[in-house]
């Protein structure tokens, strides 16, 4: 296992070419797990869509083993970049991870299929709290991954103070980097300014939009999910991003004696995104009975946790957190494993499909006069 350094200090409260090279880290434990495969797989072969930095090194390869398969493991920067890619039809990927504020625009738009929770039996291995969600009910489409939130990283050496609020983030003198995510962010604004996070209000969009358009001065770039390696680079000094994306930078610079940053995340004391990425087979697939087989894999307690503890997001599965498979650092973060307290303060997305064109408009246009 990485070493780990973790601040437990709240501030408060065809296929595409590009494709993910995970090397093994020095001192990763490989993971062992009791999940057997059912034999009527050798030899077929799975491609999957996902976030990048989003497994462990060997779960992939453990499930080629395992199951006597050919896993294609493509990656992709933001929920609107899969929706987009979905939207021109399948080019033919059997298993897609998008961010639970998607599931009921795929569902709608007929981009994902049922699934036969009769073949996923570790489905019962899940949190109670996370399953039967209010944008899939019942689980019908979807399964939980990862979930975590949305908050700041940043280098407190630049910066020179904890951040605990998003003035900072807004009234900062140094290089900003925003995450390509519209909904988040538009519904930080939004809650900054007094309105509910999921407003459907036109007006209050439209003053949404402006209120970030007027702080975006020192935004140098709008990334879909790159913002921890500027980050990283030096390149910016504070950036909105996922939690699990900064503790990974975080724990590569502890581990790197020529490192001379402080990296820090935070969740800010107005409030922030929380989000839950689910597993979901997309229109189309050419091999669902062997994506189901990833999906009950996926969810066999070790693997998951493997998963959470070296992506340093947190694990839906609540098997996992019993057997004490869960490195207890990680458990006792109030960043990645947020106390009721501090889930109040949050929010998640809750689409309106009658909305989300407003809402897509008014990011084009934020991007646009931001210039990031």
């Amino acid at each position: 296992m990485r070493k780990l350094i973790l601040v437990l200090m709240l501030t408060l409260v065809a296929l595409p070419v590009l494709a993910q090279d995970v090397t093994p880290e020095p001192g990763f434990v490989p993971t062992t797990f009791d999940w057997t495969c059912p034999p009527e797989f050798a030899g077929q072969s799975l491609n999957i869509y996902n976030w990048s930095t989003y497994v462990a090194p060997d779960t992939i390869s453990n499930f080629e083993a395992a199951c006597g398969v050919t896993v294609t493991y493509d990656i992709y920067g933001s929920g609107d970049e899969l929706l987009s890619r979905l939207r021109q039809g399948n080019p033919g990927y059997d298993l897609v991870v998008p961010p639970d504020q998607s599931i009921q625009i795929m569902i709608a738009e007929g981009l994902i299929d049922p699934l036969d929770l009769s073949k996923i039996p570790n489905f019962a291995n899940l949190k109670a709290g996370l399953t039967n969600p209010a944008y899939d009910p019942g689980n019908v489409y979807s399964i939980p991954y990862q979930w975590g939130t949305i908050g700041i990283g940043y280098d407190r050496n630049k910066v020179g103070a904890d951040i605990t609020s998003w003035n900072q983030v807004w009234d900062y003198a140094g290089p900003v980097a925003w995450l390509e995510d519209k909904r988040p962010v538009l519904g930080v604004a939004l809650l900054m300014l007094g309105y509910d996070p999921n407003s459907t209000d036109e007006a209050q969009i439209e003053e949404a939009k402006q209120y970030l358009i007027e702080k975006g001065g020192n935004v140098v770039s709008i990334a879909a999910d790159d913002g921890q390696e500027q980050l990283a680079r030096g390149e910016v000094d504070i950036v909105i991003e996922f939690m699990g994306d900064i503790y990974q930078v975080q724990d590569a610079c502890a581990a790197d004696p020529a490192c001379t940053q402080d990296i820090q995340y935070a969740l800010p004391e107005e409030g922030a995104n929380i989000w839950v990425d689910n597993m979901v087979v997309p229109y189309g697939a050419l091999n669902p009975a062997l994506a189901h087989a990833f999906i009950d894999y996926i969810l066999d307690p070790s693997v998951g946790a493997s998963i959470s503890n070296f992506t340093f997001y947190a694990t839906p599965n609540q098997a996992s957190v019993d057997a004490g498979l869960i490195l207890p650092e990680l458990l006792e973060s109030p960043t990645i494993y947020p106390t009721d307290e501090i889930i109040s303060k949050l929010f998640y997305i809750a689409p309106n499909l009658d909305q989300e064109e407003i809402y897509s408009f008014a990011w084009d246009e934020i991007k646009i006069a931001v210039g990031g």
